[in-house]
């Protein structure tokens, strides 16, 4: 009987033993696999780390050479030739046709000058006729058709963002600009759309929208498609950006206009007057005024009032041109 209860009690020992071995054994087992699966898991991590990092290296270059690519676009902008400025004014004529414009508008006002005012004001009506009226007229219809552009454009960026949300391609975005939006965004937009017919990227389009339209807003919008086209990205919410400041830019705009707005009357006030009283003068008595075109002496006073006036109404042009 005693051998009996020692071999039992032996074979439960030895039971309690192996099942307490292999219950560690499962442990160690079990500890070694999430071991593993926690080092796994970071090394995917670290791997996901790198690649997120090589792609923000990436972008970050995307975005240094796009903004390089800008900067060197402003610097070709601050020379623009003279077919590029009838281009951005919106002038459907040659070089040529401008520049015989302006000798028969410099034969005109010299002639006028030499037939009323004499030969020493001939040099100046025909450097006014030649030079300064037609560079003016341009520089007038420029600068207004890239004001229109900019009110417009918000309304375009905001078109192609509703398109790029419900799912359809940019190009499809840009061709409902092209059809739908007013002028001049319309014209600008159809030479985007005409330039991808015939060979160019959407990014190289509006690369030269933003040569013909120059504005740190249409490069902005040049940049954020290059950099999406090449690197992806948001561009939606890039656009949105861009679309609320230009709005902002030009509420500002409005705000300046209305604040200095009594300025400007005060300006035309002063520089009107002397004209005024001057006509007034005249109608009651002409002959007052008369030794002022009649004689040298009046008429060298008379160009130098001219000169300090025109002066006068630059620099008081230039206090009140506030910009935003």
């Amino acid at each position: 009987m005693a051998a009996n209860k020692l071999l039992v009690l032996s074979i439960l020992i030895f039971v309690a033993a192996a099942a307490i071995i292999a219950f560690i054994y499962l442990l160690l087992k079990k500890s070694s696999r999430i071991d593993g699966r926690r080092m796994a898991i970071v090394r995917g991590e670290a791997k996901m780390a790198v690649v997120r990092d090589a792609e923000a290296a990436a972008r970050r270059k995307q975005v240094a050479d796009s903004l390089k690519e800008l900067e060197n676009r402003e610097k070709k902008a601050s020379k623009v030739s003279l077919e590029m400025k009838l281009e951005q004014a919106g002038l459907d004529i040659s070089e040529k046709f401008f520049i015989q414009a302006s000798v028969a508008s410099a034969i005109v006002f010299g002639c006028t000058a030499f037939l009323f005012l004499g030969s020493l004001y001939a040099v100046g009506g025909l450097l006014i006729g030649g030079l300064g009226l037609p560079n003016w007229i341009l520089s007038y219809l420029r600068g207004k058709r890239i004001r229109d552009f900019l009110r417009e454009f918000p309304s375009a960026i905001e078109v192609i963002i509703r398109g790029v949300k419900s799912g359809l391609p940019l190009g499809a975005c840009l061709q409902t600009v092209a059809v739908q939006s007013r002028e001049p965004v319309r014209s600008e937009f159809q030479l985007i759309v005409a330039s991808t017919s015939v060979g160019l990227t959407v990014a190289e389009g509006i690369e030269r929208l933003a040569q013909r339209v120059p504005l740190p807003e249409t490069s902005f919008f040049a940049v954020v498609v290059n950099i999406q086209q090449k690197a992806g990205g948001n561009l939606t919410e890039a656009l949105g950006n861009l679309s609320q400041v230009v709005r902002d830019r030009i509420t500002m705009e409005l705000k300046v206009k209305a604040l200095s707005s009594e300025a400007k009357a005060s300006a035309w006030i002063i520089g009107l007057m002397p004209l005024v009283i001057s006509g007034l003068i005249y109608l009651t008595s002409p002959g007052y005024l008369e030794p002022l075109w009649t004689t040298d002496t009046g008429q060298m006073v008379l160009t130098g009032v001219g000169v300090w006036m025109t002066l006068g109404i630059l620099f008081m042009r230039q206090m009140i041109n506030f910009r935003p």
